[in-house]
């Protein structure tokens, strides 16, 4: 359980496990989800050298069918620390470990990074209107998150950026507090008591109407 430091400590050490990582080191989370992202598979690769070189380890999740550059990329990198990978269906596992999140601002991952309290660098997808970038304004506004332009994400940028960000814990879990109150962290509850209450029925936490109310 997440909620508590113990809890934290435990999933982190259990997901390490899994997925070959060292739950000590601190761990940078790269992902663009399913199909990956381009940008981020490009930049993050190019600045291996100052990541690893901070102490870091990187998962990164370069999405189907795409890890074959980030690979090559790396030709240099140290493997122990740099871990490849399409993608992982078992997200929770990531998420547990990670302690910084490189990632774009789809609506479900900027919900999710704030529901766990995780800070993240966001690189909006620059197509559509924008929306991307509106995804994680308030919880960026808040100071749980960090918008980088996609133009702007490049090796100079992490290697900039990342190593002092992943080294200060501190700031890190400054950000994840600010994540974290970004938005409701409720939201199944809160659900759930919408559909009772449409349903005509109280929610489970909510006492039933004494006996003896009705009409009749």
């Amino acid at each position: 359980d997440r909620a508590t430091p113990a809890g934290a400590a435990a999933r982190r050490a259990a997901a390490a496990a899994q997925l070959g990582l060292d739950p000590d080191r601190p761990t940078l989370l790269v992902t663009g989800g399913s199909l990956g992202a381009q940008r981020l598979n490009d930049a993050v690769p190019a600045a291996a050298a100052a990541v690893l070189g901070a102490g870091a380890q990187v998962l990164h999740l370069t999405g189907l069918g795409k890890d074959g550059p980030v690979r090559a990329a790396l030709a240099s990198a140290d493997p122990a620390h740099y871990h490849v990978r399409e993608y992982l269906p078992e997200m929770e596992l990531a998420y547990a470990c990670a302690d910084l999140v490189v990632c774009r601002s789809g609506a479900g991952t900027v919900a999710e990074l704030a529901a766990l309290g995780l800070p993240a660098v966001y690189v909006p997808l620059p197509v559509g209107n924008g929306e991307q970038r509106l995804n994680a304004a308030d919880v960026v506004a808040a100071g749980g998150g960090i918008l980088v332009a996609d133009a702007d994400m490049d090796a100079a940028w992490v290697s900039g950026h990342v190593p002092a960000l992943l080294a200060d814990r501190e700031a890190l879990a400054r950000m994840g507090a600010a994540a974290a109150g970004a938005g409701p962290g409720d939201g199944a509850a809160r659900l759930a008591a919408i559909v009772a209450e449409a349903a005509g029925r109280p929610p489970a936490d909510r006492p039933a109407a004494p006996e003896g109310n009705g009409r009749g």
